[in-house]
């Protein structure tokens, strides 16, 4: 068993490096994104499919108190994947439960930040797509082949794609993206002097 723990070590270890070598110019473009939406006085609004939900809730969380260091609060929401249902009494459009909030939410200039494992994930396709409607920047953390996601997002968009199949690995690759994107943020809008 042992050797099974160490063999998944190794594997999340090569998928880092191997995202550390091309996700550095899209987090660099994301982190500049979001800090000239925020200085322009607008939102982030996060969002994501069920097993990247905790991510843009983290996230949001994030943005709204702190990461390492203490700073304003910047104004940010995790869209819910259930309230929504209280209402819709069982309708079928349960993977558009993202897209109504992002209609009901979202104001132009505002950005999307959508986390998804393969980009083909519906929820978050059309949450995009009703981003996309209301002026709305989008930031796509995704991976293995972007999916459909890739194909909706425009020059101002910016994709995050772990190059990876596997979604454990792209999940935790996430989880970096957000701390990584996070503490660029904080340094770009909050900088400290160096101790």
């Amino acid at each position: 068993m042992q050797e099974s723990i160490k063999a998944i070590f190794t594997e999340s270890i090569q998928a880092q490096i191997a995202a550390g070598e091309v996700l550095p110019s899209s987090l660099e473009a994301a982190a500049l994104t979001i800090v000239q939406s925020l200085i322009n006085g607008n939102k982030v609004v996060c969002c994501g499919v069920p097993s990247c939900h905790m991510l843009a809730t983290h996230m949001a969380g994030l943005l709204v108190n702190f990461y390492e260091t203490e700073r304003p609060c910047l104004p940010a929401v995790a869209l819910t994947q259930n309230s929504i249902h209280l209402g819709s009494m069982g309708s079928d459009d349960d993977m558009e439960h993202y897209a109504r909030q992002v209609r009901a939410f979202g104001q132009q200039g505002d950005l999307l930040l959508v986390i998804g494992v393969n980009g083909n994930e519906k929820s978050v396709v059309s949450a995009a797509e009703a981003a996309l409607t209301k002026d709305m920047k989008v930031i796509a953390l995704i991976g293995d082949d972007g999916g459909e996601l890739t194909g909706l997002l425009g020059p101002t968009d910016v994709e995050i794609r772990v190059p990876s199949k596997r979604p454990s690995r792209i999940v935790e690759s996430h989880l970096f993206s957000i701390h990584c994107l996070t503490q660029l943020i904080d340094d770009t809008l909050f900088p400290q002097e160096e101790q």
